[in-house]
């Protein structure tokens, strides 16, 4: 597993218009071929009389699965551009359809390149942009009563709970980076008199905005 990557924020669409052509953009995370082509797929067929719908995806931690595909634009035009876009910015495990209604207006070459890489750009940039970090789970078992302090005091020192449990008493996952987790553990005892449990659970990716 990476230890950080960066990857869309969401998945969604951005429309942008070129010389009467509509040019719609929809993009997802994909962390397999099998995602990528059916996502693809599916836009295809709900966009079945568009002129073109060109593809490209880009996924693995070594971005070993890549391909493009310009859907009956001419060659290079298209879904290679498209995929140039996802390089640039550094994206792993993404799938990108740009979907194509033709306005009237032939683009050339240059034209149609720009446009689609405008699409790609414009749409990761509305959408938005995370990095992806590896980090330790330490689970932390406390009383009611000290709860609300334990809380206040994670978000004060930029710790982000991964998920929060409600039983007899509270449990509170918290991300912690991997080489923290000592000063971590005897914070987290210091500032409770020792009367928080807490155990490694594992790894898991937390995410923040870089765009």
């Amino acid at each position: 597993m990476l230890e950080k990557y960066l990857t869309i924020k969401v998945a969604g669409q951005h429309e942008i218009i070129i010389e009467k052509s509509r040019f719609i953009c929809s993009i997802i995370r994909a962390t397999d071929e099998k995602s990528a082509q059916e996502f693809i797929l599916n836009v295809k067929k709900k966009n079945w009389n568009a002129s073109h719908n060109c593809s490209a995806y880009l996924i693995g931690e070594r971005d070993q699965y890549q391909k493009a595909n310009d859907d009956g634009e001419p060659s290079g035009t298209a879904g290679v551009p498209m995929l140039e876009v996802l390089k640039k910015k550094q994206l792993k495990d993404v799938a990108v359809v740009v979907t194509r209604y033709f306005g009237g207006v032939k683009l050339g070459a240059g034209g149609l390149v720009r446009a689609y890489s405008n699409a790609v750009s414009e749409t990761c940039s509305t959408l938005g942009i995370v990095e992806r970090s590896l980090a330790i789970i330490i689970s932390c078992t406390l009383d009611y009563s000290s709860h609300a302090k334990f809380e206040n005091a994670l978000e004060k020192k930029g710790y982000q709970i991964a998920g929060t449990a409600f039983t007899d008493k509270v449990v509170l996952d918290v991300y912690v980076d991997s080489n923290d987790v000592a000063l971590f553990q005897e914070w987290a005892t210091n500032l409770t008199n020792g009367q928080v449990e807490m155990h490694e659970t594992g790894k898991k990716y937390r995410e923040k905005d870089v765009s």
